[in-house]
């Protein structure tokens, strides 16, 4: 009979999945959770699949059991509990920014399967458009990538890791409905409310694979306090698709998928009580992703890994007039209020893996970039293509030190690329419970063609790009002791303390435009940098799991250069924890999830009517963020999954600052966070024809 349990994995938190009595006996001992989370396997940055504790990286692994347990419908649900990273919101468009370790989303690469999404604008819009049901675990490394991965990855990397067949000769179906409130708004199945489902075929026969899955995500938008048509959080209707085809065997695993996105995000506008008109606008995208990805065991010593990728992204603004007294709608004719953007990304990379001796391995690759973009908001018909040779190596001299040392040789055809990128990545272990990891990375990152070419005015954004813009470079330091601890009766704690160092040389930012105040623009900054430390500590006992983080990070505040009295830096705590207890008996988890984020204190400059430049010092309050969810088995194929998101009802938090700091936000004293306290229900459907 297969029941569920519960399994730990390396940052703490734990996640309910289906397995058979057999392997419920093997891990359980004595009523206590034997798995250790340490043996997570990772790929990202590595020259083969290892573990946690023995990659030179710090990488942490969050799993699909484990966002299967939270019942996460979106990336940024699965993320905004991890130490170190926070998301921003614009409301009107829909999109989400992260930062990562003080560092903002323009410097974070993220990845589907190694392979760079393309995004629109300078925030991360492709986070939000990605079908979580399809998610194998997320893989995070904190610190430059720009070796591996090259631009954009000076502040980490985050890869997201799809899902592929496991065993031979199955068949799997499977199903998933989930309904949630949006704060104390609902109607089931439509309006009101998320509404997400989910049916996915996977089938593995002598080698051959296939899959095929889809999805709808509904959000009805949250009025808050806005008043008649408008509303805080507009709707949002996505439909996502994908197919894979795939065949591997001993040495050759080779396989092809599509993924296709269509997104409507729709901005209802206020009624005129004079004329009985408002204007409506559709924000569409559509997004074609094709990969094609091999990986070939030449022999015991020598492997290839090679990636192709092609996406065509389009981004569509319609804006309609209605007359309310007449019925009669017609398209609206001002400049922007109907336009279409549409970015190309083509992606070619390919690495060799070869194990010199069981001391020395070697990793030469290539990596060729080309992005294209037009439309009525772009500057002609740019291209934008990056050409990169790097090559690193993996020391083992001794048992307890491991050296990785790289470099990158970088050709762009808009900038002069430093002619080399080096890192030098370190792992000491100093016992078999104590590891010591120090890495040194030059970054580098070309100006994105949407910061050179890309404008975009309307009624809440005004920003234009900067075609005179430099690269920017960094010099990056990082440091952490981990102590894996060791088993004192049915207790165990690992702890991990860590700082990191950034020092950044024409960062690009969003700043005033030099010739009219009233246009934000892309701009460089002479010297920026970030610093930090974090501290995350984790304990087992029997059907028991708790963690608990803390971090301290610094900013650079631009204004200490020319002002006195003003402090260098500007700094935020944070805390999170996270909490599951196994009722054995029953069969059910419970899990709680929280983080602290914590002031945010900064400085600006504001010029008065005499011309007098004044600095007043500026905050973005602390608030909490909470949820709890209950997992359950009801029968051999069917999970209860149900909770409550944002515990402390968070919608909007202070802000004593003209504005967030980005292009895309107004004169306003507060930012949203949240819509309010949510519930939700899910049921999730698996029939397996292997199933043990």
């Amino acid at each position: 009979m297969t029941r569920q349990i519960l399994l730990s994995f390396s940052v703490g938190l734990l996640f309910a999945v289906p397995i058979s009595a057999q392997q419920m006996r093997t891990i359980y001992a004595g009523d206590t959770l034997q798995n250790n989370p340490l043996d997570e396997v990772v790929v990202t940055g590595q020259y083969e699949p290892q573990s946690v504790k023995n990659s030179v990286y710090r990488v942490r692994t969050i799993t699909n059991e484990q966002i299967r347990l939270r019942a996460s419908t979106t990336v940024e649900n699965i993320l905004n509990t991890q130490l170190g990273m926070r998301f921003s919101n614009d409301l009107t468009l829909g999109e989400s920014d992260i930062q990562l370790m003080g560092m903002s989303g323009q410097n974070v690469k993220v990845l589907i399967d190694g392979i760079p999404l393309i995004d629109r604008g300078a925030t991360k819009q492709s986070l939000s458009q990605i079908d979580v049901n399809n998610i194998e675990r997320i893989e995070v490394v904190e610190g430059p990538m720009s070796v591996t991965y090259g631009t954009d990855a000076l502040a980490g990397v985050i890869n997201i890791i799809t899902k592929k067949a496991a065993k031979d000769n199955n068949l799997v179906i499977g199903a998933r409905i989930q309904e949630e409130s949006a704060g104390n708004e609902y109607a089931a199945f439509r309006k009101e409310g998320t509404h997400n489902g989910n049916l996915s075929v996977d089938w593995q026969h002598r080698g051959w694979l296939a899959q095929v899955s889809g999805s709808r995500n509904n959000f009805g938008g949250w009025q808050g306090n806005s008043e008649g048509r408008l509303l805080d959080w507009n709707p949002k209707d996505q439909w996502l698709a994908s197919g894979t085809l795939g065949y591997r065997n001993r040495k050759v695993n080779t396989w092809y998928r599509l993924n296709f996105l269509d997104e409507d995000i729709y901005m209802p506008g206020a009624l005129n009580n004079l004329n009985l008109m408002a204007v409506d606008k559709n924000y569409l995208t559509s997004r074609f992703t094709h990969m094609l990805q091999t990986e070939w065991g030449i022999n015991d010593r020598l492997s290839f890994s090679g990636a192709v990728s092609y996406q065509d992204y389009e981004r569509r603004t319609k804006t309609m007039r209605y007359n309310f007294r007449t019925g009669e709608s017609a398209l609206t004719t001002g400049a922007g209020e109907q336009d279409t953007a549409q970015f190309t990304s083509l992606v070619f990379r390919g690495t060799l893996q070869y194990k010199i001796s069981d001391k020395v391995f070697l990793q030469p690759g290539i990596e060729i970039n080309r992005n294209a973009g037009s439309g009525q908001r772009i500057a002609g018909t740019p291209i934008i293509a990056d050409y990169a040779l790097f090559i690193s190596s993996e020391l083992k001299p001794t048992p307890w030190l491991h050296i990785r040392p790289g470099l990158r040789f970088i050709r762009n055809s808009v900038y002069d690329a430093p002619p080399v990128i080096p890192s030098i990545n370190t792992r000491f272990r100093i016992s078999e419970s104590v590891d010591i990891r120090a890495a040194y990375a030059r970054g580098f990152r070309s100006p994105a063609l949407r910061e050179l070419y890309f404008t975009f005015f309307d009624a809440n954004h005004s920003i234009r790009g900067n075609e005179n813009l430099k690269a920017e470079y960094s010099n990056s330091f990082n440091a952490y002791v981990s102590w894996y601890g060791t088993e004192l009766g049915n207790w165990r704690i690992t702890s991990t303390l860590g700082g990191f160092y950034n020092r950044f040389n024409n960062l690009i930012d969003i700043g005033v435009a030099p010739d009219n105040p009233a246009v934000n623009t892309y701009v460089n900054i002479d010297r920026f940098r970030t610093v930090g430390t974090t501290f995350e500590n984790s304990v087992y006992w029997k059907n028991l799991e708790a963690s608990i983080g803390f971090s301290y990070i610094g900013r650079h505040n631009r204004l200490s250069d020319t002002e006195t009295n003003i402090p260098g830096m500007v700094w935020s705590p944070e805390v999170n924890s996270n909490i599951m207890y196994y009722i054995r008996k029953w069969g059910t988890g419970i899990n709680l999830f929280y983080k602290y984020n914590g002031d945010r204190p900064g400085y600006e400059a504001l010029t008065q009517s005499n011309g007098e430049v004044t600095v007043n010092r500026t905050s973005v309050a602390a608030y909490h963020n909470a949820d709890v969810s209950i997992n359950k088995n009801i029968t051999h194929y069917l999970t209860l999954v149900g909770g409550v998101r944002n515990l402390f009802n968070v919608t909007r938090i202070e802000s004593s600052s003209l504005g967030d700091g980005s292009a895309h936000s107004g004169a306003t004293s507060s930012l949203p966070v949240g819509y309010g306290r949510s519930f939700f229900l899910g049921l999730n459907f698996q029939w397996s024809k292997n199933t043990n």
